[in-house]
């Protein structure tokens, strides 16, 4: 366990159990030079108890790097649950969820992921202040697509020479929430939308509402575009289906994009610019911490404009470096947390 904590350069690993409403969970602190670890908590099935420790730890990690590329005060932490079989009382879990995270003093925020929503969010709430995304505070994937959408056009304009998005052909690769929307923003710049998604009614939506084309989930990731634009599971880019891609460039929402940091040296070689995905999936980490604080709307917004400018230094020393910008991403947000 020490030897996996060491190897990520993890601060922390805590652990709780609550028997009687079935909750085990996992809080990973990777970082808090910057401030308070802030992370969202996952309610999803696992295989086993490493497997969870180990997306904890994964997770904690990205967010540490996220933060610290994002500009905001805040360290990185990850919450995982444990999904049980079967649920008597999903509140009185989170709630028991709740009492846990305030026995840690304010050293971990944590917020909506994968599994949860800001009802559940709420019941932590009963029995802790250390709680971001409940319904008062709103859903952060608008800020993420917005935020996404910058980043693409500043991808677009460090590889194709324009922020103008007329007539580009991006290819979408999952209509949730964020992708949705962003989608949606992509349409209004004129866009050519390409999309896909396990759930067909979301691509029907697509089409009806945006003249998106569809395409089989299959065959995306080969389909010829300007920009693919992952906004599903991670791991998508691999050694194998990095090699199909016939885009210039790939900017997206979904988190740990990668399945290797190898994939990025295929990238490169490949001539596809990749925007580091921490980097551009950022505004909704943005959106919670801000909004934590009590920062206006306005505030948040005007904040979003760091993904670009963040994005475009990235890109800058990528080709000056001849290096992958994830790398270089690696590289800034290391001396960030860590010192030079």
């Amino acid at each position: 366990m020490f030897a996996m904590m060491e190897t990520t350069r993890l601060e922390s690993l805590h652990f709780a159990q609550d028997p009687q409403t079935g909750l085990k969970a996992i809080i990973a602190i990777h970082n808090s030079r910057l401030g308070p670890a802030l992370g969202g908590c996952r309610y999803i099935s696992y295989p086993d108890e490493q497997s969870a420790i180990e997306d904890a730890l994964r997770l904690a990690k990205g967010m540490s790097y996220k933060a610290a590329l994002a500009g905001v005060a805040q360290g990185g932490g990850k919450a995982v649950i444990m999904r049980p079989a079967h649920v008597d009382n999903r509140g009185a879990l989170f709630e028991a969820f709740g009492r846990f995270i305030e026995t840690l003093n304010g050293h971990y925020i944590t917020a909506m992921d994968s599994g949860t929503s800001s009802a559940d969010m709420d019941c932590i709430a009963q029995h802790t202040q250390h709680v971001t995304s409940t319904t008062a505070e709103g859903d952060p994937s608008p800020h993420t697509a917005m935020g996404v959408f910058a980043g693409i056009r500043a991808t677009a304009m460090a590889r194709l020479g324009s922020d103008n998005l007329e007539g580009l052909r991006v290819a979408i690769q999952g209509l949730g929430n964020v992708g949705y929307a962003l989608a949606e923003q992509l349409h209004a710049a004129g866009a050519e939308l390409l999309v896909s998604d396990l759930d067909e009614g979301r691509v029907q939506l697509a089409m009806e509402q945006l003249g998106a084309h569809p395409v089989a989930r299959e065959a995306l990731l080969e389909t010829p575009c300007d920009i693919l634009v992952p906004c599903g599971l991670g791991g998508v880019l691999n050694s194998q289906s990095v090699l199909q891609l016939r885009c210039a460039a790939v900017a997206g929402a979904a988190n740990n994009q990668l399945a290797s940091s190898d994939v990025a040296d295929t990238l490169q070689a490949r001539g596809i610019l990749y925007a580091p995905d921490y980097v551009i999936n950022a505004g909704g980490l943005i959106y919670v911490a801000l909004r934590h604080r009590g920062e206006s709307l306005v505030a948040i917004t005007s904040h979003l404009t760091q993904i670009s400018r963040r994005l475009t230094e990235i890109y800058a020393h990528a080709q000056a470096d001849k290096r992958p910008p994830s790398r270089v991403a690696d590289d800034l947000a290391e001396r960030l947390l860590y010192g030079p």
